[in-house]
């Protein structure tokens, strides 16, 4: 291949294939194929002798890998799909079998390397073999069996995992002999200095993690459920050598009081002074070695062949610890994975960080450890037969790391991915993300406490309604938004979808479109799309975890739209962002939030909303409208009783951020409607006199006495231009949705004029 390196095949950039034959199994022949290839490729560096030396018990020779995953498929696809094929030796299931106890008795992992005949030649022979036999299967009426397509994708993921393992096991061997030969001479480049570390706040609560479905995943990934997380911060990239260094000069390998009992045990044993591939050439130099071979240690580059027990030694002198395996996902739940720095030939080596805004890293470059052990998630069930084996065995000692690394394959990772190592490891391409505890600021306790006193010192006892949405209240709300009763946010969706193109007529060439409470700006998309005229889209929201990712989501989905996202609170006047200047606006306020508000705080928002847009500037406001009482009532109070849970969560966070003693049991919910103030309020109702303390004070209430803790207006296009009027705004357009009514009202500067559009 003139101008191809022999190490492309390795990304599938420049693959040649061989076209397959239409028919069944044709797409898992060209896959089959396409891996397969794969595996020689990363080969052709290598002498025979390479191939042949194990470098320790931990590492196979890569001629065991070549064969090893020849046999993955003979044993499990070609022995049942095939009635006529024949083991091309008799002998290759015992030295080749790795630890499929079902299947039969195997060599001892460490004596692999003792194993020079087969040669080369023969183990090549073997796969060619195996490749024209499973052609055949595929190409046959088998090729589209289920059972079949199940072990091709775990057997097609078993040689990719394969191939990663060729790659630490070469750098492992080359890293024992003289003259630290590389695997592939690269030039390199030294990497930008990324600063201090940045982190990136989660606030936690109830989340869901693993897989489920579509497409192919491990075992171990499933199945999907439920965990609550504590607030966290993640650092929003990798530990760079740099920083190691710091941890070295200040003694971090001598010191056991950052170290676990059993890493102590093994700094000592294996005198460990610095990660695994380091040289410390004297006078201040380190070198490291690498696929590329020995190199000056680049102190910006990630670090690299850390094990579990240095990484948390890391972390602790750090001040920090390591994320969980359920923070990680979390946290990269809305990123993509193929985004990430995985196995490229003209790289062989982690990138280091590219700077911007939020967490990078994430996925390629190094496997990150975490604080998690290995272990089944609840409901975890291993296959049946042989191949059940697979992962649910090893579920003991060892933790897990998240994420990929830059020799694992593309498209091979998900978020849901779990590797698993012992602790004491660093063979593999292994690195560091720092994880912190979030607490309760105490300017913001103290902010919470002050008004929660304040409203239980009221003749009519009030608690904010902005105090709801903590981890769990954000939670229970998520589920209120799916209920039968709950119908604001589907007919909502629903109006904007048939309104938006309508709305869209209105907003000017170049605009930006600003908008207040923009939280994962889930709706956003449907007027972005009838809108292509934007210009910039400004999200505004106080939390950071809900608007920066959502921003990032829509730059990548709009490439052209400005997109910059401000973290505050809208309901505060803000400057206008660098996006608006220059350009018209439009507000965007959708749901119904507006009716969560006083008419003073209402008309207070308006009025600095009108502000930020400037003179001639138009606002597309969201509001529920006034309904049968049956239907207001059973949205506040569904039957399952899941708003109920949400109000009495509010005495919870007292209870845990406040110091409270409240019995949740001793409350109750209740939803009203009050026509004279058109709002429906929520109660919470002591059902017994009572006294609870709070932060050391004693709070009583009768029996019947309620705690107000919010109250949400409905409006009718009337009351609602009553209420705009105040602020200096008219309607110029409005959209209605049928039964259960909400409406969606663009609101225009009075001072514009107050002939209404038609």
């Amino acid at each position: 291949m003139p101008g191809v390196s022999p190490l492309d095949v390795a990304t599938g950039d420049n693959q040649p294939r061989t076209r397959a034959d239409s028919g069944p199994g044709s797409a898992l022949i060209e896959r089959f194929e396409h891996v397969r290839a794969r595996t020689l490729s990363l080969t052709t560096p290598l002498s025979a002798e390479d191939q042949v030396v194990q470098s320790m018990p931990d590492a196979s020779p890569v001629k065991w890998h070549l064969a090893h995953t020849t046999w993955f498929f003979e044993t499990f696809i070609l022995a049942r799909f095939d009635p006529d094929h024949a083991p091309f030796d008799e002998r290759f299931g015992f030295l080749f079998n790795s630890y499929y106890e079902a299947v039969g008795p195997r060599r001892a992992r460490p004596t692999r390397g003792l194993v020079t005949r087969p040669g080369l030649s023969e183990v090549r022979a073997y796969r060619r073999h195996v490749d024209e036999a499973m052609a055949r299967v595929l190409r046959g009426d088998a090729g589209d069996d289920p059972e079949l397509v199940a072990l091709m994708d775990l057997g097609l993921a078993h040689e990719e995992q394969h191939q990663e393992l060729i790659l630490m096991d070469v750098l492992h061997l080359f890293a024992q002999m003289p003259g630290e030969p590389a695997y592939r001479r690269l030039a390199t480049s030294a990497a930008t200095d990324p600063g201090a570390p940045t982190y990136s706040r989660f606030t936690g609560g109830i989340t869901a993690i693993g897989h489920e479905g579509p497409g192919f995943a491990f075992d171990n990934e499933q199945p999907r459920h439920r965990v609550f997380l504590g607030p966290f911060d993640l650092a929003d990239r990798l530990t760079t050598n740099g920083e190691w260094l710091g941890f070295i000069t200040d003694g971090g390998y001598q010191r056991p009081e950052f170290w676990l009992s059993d890493g102590w045990t093994v700094v000592q044993a294996q005198g460990w002074r610095h990660p695994g591939y380091w040289r410390d050439e004297g006078e201040g130099r380190w070198g490291e070695m690498t696929l590329t071979g020995l190199i000056p240690l680049d102190p910006h580059a990630p670090v690299r062949h850390v094990s579990f027990y240095e990484a948390d030694a890391f972390a602790r002198w750090s001040g920090a610890r390591l994320p969980t395996e359920a923070e990680w996902e979390h946290a990269s739940s809305e990123l993509n994975p193929a985004d990430g720095g995985y196995l490229n030939p003209d790289r062989l080596a982690p990138q280091s960080d590219p700077g911007g805004p939020g967490l990078r890293q994430m996925f390629g470059d190094l496997w990150q450890w975490t604080a998690s052990a290995y272990l089944a998630y609840p409901g975890f069930a291993p296959g049946a037969g042989a191949v059940g084996e697979y992962n649910g065995k090893f579920m003991i000692n060892q933790m897990v790391l998240r994420g990929g690394c830059c020799a694992t394959p593309p498209d091979h990772v998900r978020a849901t991915y779990r590797n698993f190592f012992q602790p004491h490891q660093r063979w593999m391409f292994s690195g560091v993300r720092l994880a912190r505890d979030v607490s309760i600021d105490r300017k913001e306790r103290d902010e919470f406490l002050k008004d929660v006193l304040a409203g239980l010192s009221q003749p009519q006892k009030t608690l904010p309604s902005k105090y709801f949405y903590d981890e769990r209240g954000s939670a229970l709300f998520e589920e209120i938004c799916g209920l039968a009763e709950y119908y604001p946010t589907r007919t909502e969706t629903a109006l904007l979808r048939e309104a938006t193109p309508q709305m869209a007529a209105y907003i000017s060439d170049n605009a930006a479109l600003i908008e207040f409470g923009s939280g994962a700006s889930v709706k956003t998309g449907l007027l972005l799309s009838a809108a292509p005229q934007l210009g910039a889209y400004i999200p505004v929201d106080i939390s950071p975890d809900a608007v920066i990712p959502a921003a990032r989501s829509i730059a990548a989905a709009y490439p052209r739209l400005e997109v910059e996202p401000v973290v505050g609170d809208f309901t505060k006047p803000i400057a206008a962002p660098q996006a608006a200047l220059g350009r018209p606006r439009t507000g965007f306020f959708p749901g119904s939030t507006i009716g969560n508000f006083t008419e003073d705080e209402a008309v207070d928002f308006l009025i600095a909303a009108k502000t930020l847009l400037g003179p001639g500037a138009q606002f597309i406001l969201g509001a529920d409208l006034v309904k049968d009482e049956g239907v207001l009532v059973a949205a506040y109070d569904d039957a399952r009783g899941v708003t109920a849970a949400f109000n009495l969560n509010l005495l919870g966070r007292i209870n845990r951020e406040l110091d409270g003693t409240l019995d949740l049991a001793l409350f109750g919910h209740r939803a009203v409607w009050s026509p004279s103030d058109s709002r429906i309020e929520m109660h919470l109702v002591s059902r017994i006199a009572q006294t609870f303390m709070i932060a050391g004070q004693a709070i009583s209430m009768t029996e019947g006495e309620t705690i107000h803790t919010e109250n949400s207006h409905k409006y009718t296009p009337e009351s609602l231009e009553r209420l705009a009027g105040r602020a200096g705004w008219r309607i110029g357009a409005q959209w209605i949705s049928p039964e259960p009514t909400f409406g969606l009202f663009l609101l225009r500067d009075a001072g514009a004029g107050v002939q209404r559009d038609g």
